[in-house]
């Protein structure tokens, strides 16, 4: 993992992205907050397991499906299965050890 700060990259209300293999937050002391770092952290396992822009081509597809079944961006992108599986599991620091292959599967 390596870890940049950009404000100007994010969107408004975004704290950090994962894009394989960096992790940009949008600031400097996001970085000594474990919370958010384990939340990208498991994005960057999902990218490495689905090959990187399988990752990227689901989570658009799967983000346009959500839009249409709830019409709001902010639930459309919560309700994404890559979300699910961060937002549930980010408090969970030892989640990534015994975390299962394609486990996002589960958060459809």
């Amino acid at each position: 993992m390596i870890v940049l700060v950009n404000k100007f990259l994010l969107a408004k209300g975004f704290k950090g992205i994962s894009l394989w293999p960096f992790v940009i937050l949008k600031n400097k002391s996001f970085k000594n907050d474990p919370v958010l770092l384990n939340h990208e952290k498991v994005h960057l396992k999902q990218q490495a397991e689905m090959l990187i822009v399988f990752f990227y081509v689901w989570y658009m597809v799967e983000f346009g499906i959500r839009f249409f079944q709830y019409k709001n961006k902010f639930l459309a992108y919560r309700n994404i299965s890559f979300e699910r599986e961060a937002y549930t599991n980010e408090f969970n620091l030892s989640y990534i050890k015994g975390r299962s292959f394609w486990s996002f599967l589960k958060y459809l």
